[in-house]
């Protein structure tokens, strides 16, 4: 039996114009549309026996619930995204847009939301593997022989190009406050956590970075990737790619349980600073939010909160039901 006791853990993302939050029974998001309003998308878990077996594994458990991830929050990042683009037409546009889309045949109707976002993910994780790889080959191939040399600066080369990349990207308006998003998110899952009550002025105290966040996944996959690819031995530069991705699901695995250790260690003075490269990536993925998205990022986790304790409640016949009707958009 789980321990009753134990405190509830709430992950979550941030999405164009809000917040989405992840609980035990459900996920919602909450967007801030055009006319200030905040409307709400409501979607219930049901994970398959099976899926929750394997997230009962260590090292496999990694590569499911990131990729499970990937697969839901690409529905709410896309509900937020509808939402944002239906604000920008007139009301006799936009029932020209839908007919149009009922009518059409567009890669995310045919493929399905969720398998865009884990296509989109695996090749976003593809192209981070084997670009530093190919470069790294090209600048160095023939200045020393040592492996784990090729591999380190391999792994400079990728920390480089991922550091550019956020940093060109968070110069764009949408993306920056899509980062004050990420932040109001962390800033209220602290709160949570210190036991504060979720108000604006209090959320606001708290720091923008969190321990456990994709931004620190992110660096630990890269620094798990130089000591795991240093033991293997390769003649030439397809070998090279074709090890790494055959090994990035390893990688992924062993980087998800570094993060869960790192995670629970960040009270105790010295292996607290296990955490600090994530937490140093965060100052590029999050920004300081303002008071209005603290207020969206509140919405979206009580709204989650509530709908967690009202499934709670009910028996598992009643909660079978609910995903027929529970994927609302109120405000």
């Amino acid at each position: 039996m789980p321990d009753q006791s134990k405190p509830a853990v709430y992950g979550g993302q941030a999405v164009i114009e809000g917040v989405m939050f992840g609980g035990k029974h459900v996920n919602v998001t909450a967007v801030r549309r055009k006319n200030q309003e905040i409307t709400f998308l409501e979607v219930p878990k049901h994970d398959k026996r099976w899926v929750n077996q394997l997230r009962r594994i260590p090292l496999i458990r990694g590569v499911v619930s990131i990729i499970d991830a990937s697969a839901k929050g690409s529905k709410h990042l896309n509900y937020s995204a509808e939402a944002l683009a239906d604000d920008e037409v007139e009301p006799e546009e936009r029932e020209k847009q839908k007919e149009k889309q009922e009518s059409g045949w567009s890669l995310t109707l045919i493929l399905g939301v969720a398998i865009v976002g884990i296509l989109s993910f695996i090749f976003g994780k593809v192209v981070l593997t084997v670009v530093p790889a190919v470069i790294e080959d090209f600048l160095f191939k023939n200045a020393f022989s040592s492996t784990f040399l090729h591999t380190l600066l391999e792994g400079v080369i990728k920390i480089v190009f991922l550091l550019a990349y956020l940093w060109g990207i968070s110069q764009t308006p949408m993306m920056k406050r899509l980062f004050q998003y990420h932040g109001a998110e962390h800033k209220v899952i602290s709160a949570f956590e210190a036991g504060e009550e979720l108000t604006v002025k209090n959320v606001q105290k708290y720091s923008r970075l969190h321990y456990r966040c994709g931004s620190s996944f992110m660096v630990l996959t890269v620094i798990v990737g130089v000591v795991i690819y240093s033991f293997f031995h390769w003649d030439n530069l397809w070998e090279r790619v074709y090890i790494r991705l055959l090994l990035l699901p390893l990688v992924i695995g062993v980087s998800f349980e570094l993060l869960r250790i790192t995670n629970s260690m960040r009270d105790i003075p010295v292996l607290r600073y296990l955490g600090y490269p994530g937490l140093w990536l965060q100052l590029l993925t999050t920004k300081e939010p303002n008071d209005d998205q603290v207020e969206v990022s509140i919405a979206s986790f009580n709204r989650m909160r509530e709908l967690d304790a009202e499934m709670e409640s009910k028996s598992s016949a009643e909660l079978s039901t609910l995903g027929t009707h529970l994927d609302p958009v109120k405000g």
